[in-house]
């Protein structure tokens, strides 16, 4: 058989690409003689620059140390390509796991902006931004101060960085905004959520990030504010990425919001290799409603769909029904027993989902 394995990173555990080789290692333990193609994915959150390097050889790695999302430096790796192009990764610099504890209404995307801006001064004509897993509701307030853009409360004062201090906002002044490069700003978003409202940054995502019911609405009050003075397109299907980054950029940057999934699976040339295949299998950290809107996994089913080609689904927590896309499911933390046993050796377990996929999508 030939198989083609093509998991999104697992959130906080294990990238992609080790995702990849640990199901590939279960399925031949069980089917050793199968033709199995690794094929790691991303969809603008993390591991978007390892997937663009993996497919672009050529790419130069760069690396610059930022401010983190709540302030303490961190590390952050972007790629110059050879055409210009520089790509960029919103996890590396302003993501969730690079918090030391969770805060919702201060954390912010200034470092984000940092990157950026070191890729226009090393020369990029254009930017790729990856816009996923973000430790913060600030509209991309914070990346666009550190390009320039400066934030008043009513009386003139200077707004600190996070996306509670939106709520003061009065006057965006753009005199000192970097200009964007002559080739654009290309968002890849994950989700498509709108700005603000129930279905919005703050309601969906900000209780992943430590928001309770009160922070919630503070910080949707203080996005629609900004909304109210960047303009724009807050109801833009994607404009609620990474907390509402995605807009902040598109009003005020002339970004263009892209799917993200369905971008990078092109890229890596996702649509030949499902041609060829009998079986494929992918995966996330977590399986439930989210993931058929924008997110690797969905992307990869309506794929595998449209080429007649089975699925099989390993996530660490499945919740909620499983569609019938799916051909078979698994979940690490029902083969493990428990979620500590599973994140405390996730690659021995998609191993061992990798075989127990095998099993179940093949008749030997």
């Amino acid at each position: 058989m030939r198989v083609v394995v093509a998991p999104d990173s697992f959130k906080g555990s294990v990238t992609a690409d080790d995702a990849a080789h640990a199901l590939a290692r279960g399925w031949l333990a069980h089917r050793p003689g199968d033709d199995v193609r690794l094929l790691p994915l991303a969809d603008g959150g993390e591991g978007t620059v390892d997937a663009f390097a993996a497919a672009l050889p050529d790419a130069e790695r760069r690396t610059v140390t930022v401010p983190g999302p709540d302030g303490r430096p961190v590390s952050a790796a972007w790629l110059l390509l050879p055409d210009g192009t520089a790509v960029l990764e919103l996890a590396q610099s302003s993501g969730l796991p690079l918090m030391r504890r969770p805060d919702p209404l201060g954390a912010h995307t200034y470092g984000l902006g940092v990157v950026a801006r070191a890729a226009l001064d090393t020369g990029a004509t254009r930017l790729v931004i990856g816009l996923g897993g973000s430790a913060s509701t600030d509209g991309g307030a914070g990346a666009l101060h550190a390009l320039g853009l400066r934030l008043h409360d009513g009386q003139g004062r200077a707004l600190p960085l996070g996306g509670a201090a939106l709520a003061e906002l009065a006057r965006l002044d753009t005199t000192d905004l970097v200009p964007p490069p002559p080739g654009g700003v290309q968002l890849l978003v994950d989700v498509t959520a709108p700005l603000t409202g129930p279905a919005g940054a703050a309601a969906t995502y900000g209780p992943q990030k430590g928001a309770g019911p009160a922070e919630v609405a503070l910080l949707d009050t203080a996005l629609g504010r900004f909304a109210g003075l960047a303009g724009g397109a807050p109801d833009q299907p994607g404009a609620g990425a990474a907390g509402g980054t995605a807009y902040g950029l598109a009003a005020l940057w002339d970004a263009r919001i892209t799917p993200g999934a369905a971008t990078i699976a092109a890229l890596l040339g996702l649509g030949d290799a499902l041609a060829d295949a009998d079986v494929v299998l992918t995966g996330e950290g977590r399986f439930d409603e989210t993931s058929l809107s924008g997110k690797v996994v969905g992307s990869l089913l309506d794929a595998a769909g449209a080429a007649a080609v089975p699925v099989g689904v390993v996530a660490g927590q499945i919740s909620g029904p499983v569609p019938g896309s799916v051909s078979a499911a698994v979940s690490l933390v029902e083969l493990a027993g428990s979620v500590d046993a599973a994140l405390n050796d996730p690659t021995t377990w998609l191993a061992e989902a990798g075989e127990a996929l095998s099993r179940r999508l093949t008749r030997g």
